[in-house]
């Protein structure tokens, strides 16, 4: 950054960067500077900005970085903050949010709208994007993961387009401060988010780039029979190279189609559930077939393993009792209940097992 130039440029010559990763794929080439500035209202929280400057003005420290474009300027960092001394000077801009922004002009002092902004001017973008990397991937100002995934392939595209992702998100890790298994998971989640966006999301209701959940994506990948069934190995040089389709069909609809009676809420605790059930032949073909998450998982082995830990968890407290009964004063009030009530559970447990090895449990089913 060393060799940009300080200049203070009217608002008037500024204009906002349609390849701002902020912006959804359908708008990456628009020249409507108001259609941007909507998007950005309402995404973005443009309200409280616009507050902030027009009460106290523009902080000098903040300026925008910007590349010369024709006879104006292009802001490739600082497109809300532009957005928002847009709006402080021409409110009728705003198609959402009318009332809220015409009460922040009335608590405006016109004395704090600029007419010109301190920027930094770059000779290419080239020369921001590093910069970037580390303020909204790593650093303070961060940005939503679909944003980041943007600009990871951007720079993936822009600066090794002939290598395969796991060597780039090497060198990309090192460019922006990041991890590279952090930047693959990534990379490879957006080839899969480019397939679903190019199938327009499948024909999902409400599904779009502004209401797809990246992190849903992500998350999955660090899952790994979530990640084999999407046919996606993190370890290969190319992670994404044999993708399952039908199986990313399959999955996007579980986590987005509203109207399926199985949809999951992609959390940690679903995703967690849904990468056993995968696991599970006969649990998955109960989940395709339309049970709920919390149904299909009954079809693996999750119940023991959740039962043999169970027995040891309940063992060793009991040996941990044992060990106390040397040390108490006293027994307390209702010991004697509680002894007979784990024999009771006990004696219950031992018909079951009984039952297993009589095979009338198996007759049962």
């Amino acid at each position: 950054m060393s060799n940009a130039i300080f200049k203070r440029i009217s608002v008037a010559d500024l204009l906002l960067d349609p390849h701002n990763p902020r912006l959804p794929k359908s708008m990456s080439n628009s020249k409507n500077e108001k259609e941007i500035i909507n998007f950005l209202l309402s995404d973005a929280s443009l309200i409280e900005l616009m507050l902030a400057i027009g009460k106290n003005g523009f902080f000098e420290g903040e300026q925008l970085l910007v590349v010369k474009q024709g006879e104006k300027y292009l802001v490739v960092e600082g497109n809300r903050r532009l957005s928002a001394v847009k709006l402080l000077h021409n409110p009728e801009i705003g198609e959402v949010y009318k009332s809220k922004i015409a009460q922040v002009i009335v608590e405006t002092d016109k004395h704090n709208i600029p007419n010109e902004i301190p920027c930094l001017i770059f000779d290419n973008k080239d020369e921001i994007l590093k910069y970037l990397g580390y303020r909204h991937i790593t650093g303070i100002k961060s940005w939503k993961l679909l944003e980041k995934a943007r600009y990871l392939t951007k720079l993936k595209d822009d600066y090794f387009p002939s290598d395969t992702i796991n060597s780039a998100s090497r060198e990309i890790a090192k460019m922006i401060g990041s991890r590279k298994d952090y930047v693959v998971r990534v990379l490879a989640g957006y080839k899969l988010y480019e397939i679903i966006e190019n199938n327009d999301f499948y024909k999902i209701k409400d599904l779009s780039d502004t209401t797809f959940y990246f992190n849903y994506l992500a998350d999955s990948l660090s899952r790994s029979n979530i990640a084999d069934f999407l046919g996606v190995d993190l370890e290969k040089e190319n992670p994404a190279e044999n993708i399952e389709y039908d199986n990313l069909y399959e999955w996007t609809k579980w986590l987005f189609d509203k109207s399926l009676p199985n949809k999951i809420i992609g959390d940690s605790e679903n995703l967690n559930t849904l990468n056993k059930v995968i696991a599970s032949p006969m649990a998955l073909r109960a989940f395709k077939a339309g049970e709920d998450l919390f149904t299909a998982i009954e079809f693996t082995d999750e119940f023991d393993i959740q039962f043999e830990n169970a027995m040891k968890n309940a063992i060793n407290q009991l040996k941990k009792a044992d060990g106390l009964t040397t040390r108490i004063k006293r027994p307390y009030s209702n010991l004697l209940d509680d002894l007979t009530e784990i024999n009771r559970i006990v004696r219950k447990i031992k018909t079951v097992k009984d039952d297993f090895e009589s095979g009338k449990f198996d007759e049962e089913l």
